[in-house]
């Protein structure tokens, strides 16, 4: 039985055949300059943990989060430097940590959270936190942050 016919991309055809790049607008910022801004904040991160400021610290982060294509660098500082922050917060703090951002961040905090769980190695260390930190998100900002996440196609 010949299988050859599986092989052909029909949609190269179709000229109506949508494409990842038209889900949503690429960000607009060089990679390198990406790459620049994600070390500077997690040295600034860092900075406001040695200062005990959480909500400062994952503000910074959450804020201009890398996406797209060709910034995947910067998307692994992004996520490790978030997990620093998760790991050194009191599980008695992230009730009031979480309510004291703003809604896009929060989406963009249960992206991360859903990052990291997807990792392989990661998640293995940090799930119980992660896990935590996903539980008080759903109950202060509700399912519809889940779902925000879910439907949104600009992945951090």
């Amino acid at each position: 039985m010949d299988v050859a016919f599986r092989k052909i991309d029909i949609d190269v055809y179709d000229e109506d055949a949508l494409q990842e790049t038209e889900l949503f607008d690429a960000d607009p910022r060089d990679p390198a300059q990406v790459l620049e801004e994600s070390r500077a904040r997690q040295v600034s991160v860092r900075s406001l943990l040695a200062k005990n400021d959480t909500v400062g610290a994952l503000t910074t982060i959450l804020e201009n989060a890398p996406y797209g294509p060709n910034v995947e660098d910067a998307k692994t500082i992004s996520l490790q430097t978030l997990l620093t922050i998760l790991n050194s917060t009191k599980s008695t703090e992230i009730p009031n940590v979480i309510k004291s951002l703003s809604i896009d961040s929060q989406d963009t905090l249960m992206k991360y959270l859903y990052k990291g769980m997807a990792m392989s190695g990661w998640a293995d260390s940090n799930a119980s936190v992660l896990l935590s930190w996903h539980e008080k998100l759903t109950e202060i900002a509700g399912t519809g942050c889940i779902v925000r996440t879910m439907t949104d196609r600009r992945t951090v």
